[in-house]
């Protein structure tokens, strides 16, 4: 893994090399040196993976590093899975900094006014929480995401990151859990994702399967979920579908699957990173419209698993490494 940082890290400072014209730079990606004047359009085409933004202000440049780490995530209303998959991510990620601040942010407005109102606890938005920061003096922030992939939530944490960049020394922000897919010598996301699934897995016999249930995205990320389904083939035989709420494929989609595979013996289990309402309901509720009620009326034989990604050590490492990835840029000269 140090090596592969460096890597990347190497590739990021020829980025800054080619491109003087501008103050944001990225990782894993190096323009030709034969791009001699890139234009801003095409800096910020190849903007991919950890971004970067060093200002070019004399007034922020020579005041003294003040450091925070933004921890962003779409949020929940369900305190009891938020303790255990939010508020543990976040936990492990300041015992990682211990002398840093550390702010969590909700992407949710709609969650944010709920938690508010129902629990007296003020979530700020990452707008807000940067403002905040701003105010007491912090100028370099690495922002890291609670996301699964790079769709809608994860765009409107890099619009944050690309309106407020500008007001501080220097930003960086992270990946969500899965980015890279072993393109260019990169790592491989995805396939790491799944493996670290394998925990949480019962063990499958003939007429077994496991349904997990992804939200799903109208934006073209959602092709992040094919790609899933390719790696938990070659991992699991054919045993673990993927399925999403809001996307492709749906329930009907892979319910023809398990026909096929002539599967009796269904376990669902949320692939978000809390268990909350679509867990809870959508996926696991007793109403006739319930995934759960839906297979049992299929004449399958259900199992719920009611824990988010959040509760998979495993997983949580994986969003802690992606942190680490971005206070290690932030921390980069």
């Amino acid at each position: 893994m140090k090596s592969k940082w460096k890597k990347m890290l190497i590739a990021s400072m020829a980025c800054v090399a080619l491109t003087s014209v501008s103050a944001t730079s990225f990782a894993a990606y190096s323009l030709s040196t034969e791009v001699k004047t890139p234009t801003q359009a095409l800096l910020q085409a190849t903007e991919i993976g950890v971004r970067t933004y060093n200002t070019d202000n004399p007034e922020l440049q020579k005041a003294p590093n003040k450091d925070a780490i933004l921890i962003m995530s779409f949020g929940t209303t369900f305190p009891e899975t938020r303790a255990k998959t939010i508020e543990a991510t976040v936990k492990q990620i300041q015992a990682a900094h211990p002398d840093t601040k550390v702010v969590l942010a909700f992407t949710s407005h709609i969650i944010i006014d709920r938690v508010k109102a129902n629990e007296g606890i003020t979530i700020p938005t990452p707008e807000q929480a940067l403002e905040q920061l701003k105010a007491e003096g912090y100028n370099r922030v690495a922002l890291t995401s609670l996301d699964i992939i790079p769709g809608i939530e994860y765009k409107y944490k890099t619009a944050v990151f690309d309106v407020y960049k500008t007001q501080f020394k220097k930003m960086t922000i992270g990946t969500p859990l899965m980015y890279w897919m072993g393109q260019e010598n990169q790592r491989d996301d995805v396939e790491t994702t799944m493996k670290a699934l394998g925990s949480q897995l019962p063990q499958l016999g003939k007429d077994d399967a496991v349904l997990i249930m992804a939200h799903g995205t109208p934006d073209p990320a959602n092709a992040y979920y094919a790609v899933m389904q390719d790696r938990l083939n070659d991992l699991y035989n054919g045993k673990v579908l993927i399925y999403t709420v809001e996307g492709h494929p749906n329930l009907e989609n892979v319910i023809a699957q398990l026909k096929a595979d002539n599967v009796k013996n269904v376990t669902m289990m949320p692939f978000m990173m809390v268990a909350g309402d679509h867990a809870t309901n959508d996926m696991a509720g007793d109403e006739e419209d319930s995934h759960k009620s839906i297979l049992i009326k299929e004449g399958f034989n259900v199992k719920t698993y009611l824990h988010g990604l959040g509760e998979n050590e495993n997983i949580r490492q994986l969003f802690v490494d992606r942190a680490d990835e971005a206070w290690n840029t932030l921390e980069a000269e």
